[in-house]
């Protein structure tokens, strides 16, 4: 399934949604234009448990909590973050603002950092991507609009299926699938079963599902569109 829209239109322009998803292309570019070096950019600024553990005492490995949410193994990794965020983060950020949604983000990415960590702290293995994240944004568009749906798209016999699915089945299929790999990851005794941290998934959901409430905008009025469920 690929998920295309949801049914909630965002009152607002979502510029730090907007300003997220610029600055995780660039750095892809920026680390794809590296070349050879690309390997030594990842090895500076990705989160490396093992490493982070060893030397808690220097700053600069906190930073890397934060330089590994902007860094990508590749397009398929950059675009399947990209679309989750473009599709849920705008709405995040409307009902938060887009200050309170920013700090938000970091701090969802970080838990996710720590989660990891937690579960593979003798790991050499550099960790990078959004997706720890975005998982909290995702925990937090759950919380906010519960009976939101999510367009997406189903190949069937090479044909498109265009269907709306419920977010909370949609989110909620998608965190126990994380959550499930996680457990498999412990029980067969690997780090990162399939090379996802499906750990820092987990851990930035439930971030975001502790913290949304918290910065959510108290004077809030949801508006009714004609078209919330029916977008097309």
């Amino acid at each position: 399934m690929l998920p295309l829209k949801d049914t909630i239109p965002s009152r607002s322009f979502p510029i730090v949604n907007w300003t997220l998803i610029a600055a995780n292309v660039l750095a892809f570019l920026w680390l794809a234009d590296a070349g050879a070096g690309s390997e030594r950019l990842v090895a500076s600024f990705a989160l490396i448990p093992k490493r982070f553990l060893l030397d808690l005492a220097n700053p600069y490995e906190y930073l890397t909590l934060f330089t590994s949410m902007f860094m990508h193994g590749g397009w398929a990794h950059l675009f399947s973050n990209m679309l989750a965020l473009y599709i849920f983060g705008d709405n995040v950020e409307d009902r938060m603002g887009s200050g309170r949604y920013l700090l938000f983000y970091l701090l969802s990415g970080a838990a996710a950092a720590f989660v990891h960590i937690f579960f593979n702290p003798l790991s050499p293995v550099p960790t990078i991507g959004a997706s720890g994240a975005i998982s909290g944004v995702l925990a937090a568009y759950l919380i906010f609009f519960p009976t939101a749906r999510v367009i997406t798209l189903i190949p069937v016999f090479f044909l498109p299926w265009f269907v709306e699915i419920p977010a909370l089945f949609y989110l909620g299929m998608w965190f126990f699938s994380q959550l499930f790999n996680g457990l498999f990851s412990v029980m067969a005794g690997v780090q990162a079963f399939g090379g996802v941290a499906w750990w820092a998934h987990v851990g930035g959901f439930a971030a975001g599902l502790f913290l949304a409430p918290f910065f959510a905008r108290r004077r809030y009025v949801r508006r009714i569109y004609i078209d919330e469920y029916y977008p097309w």
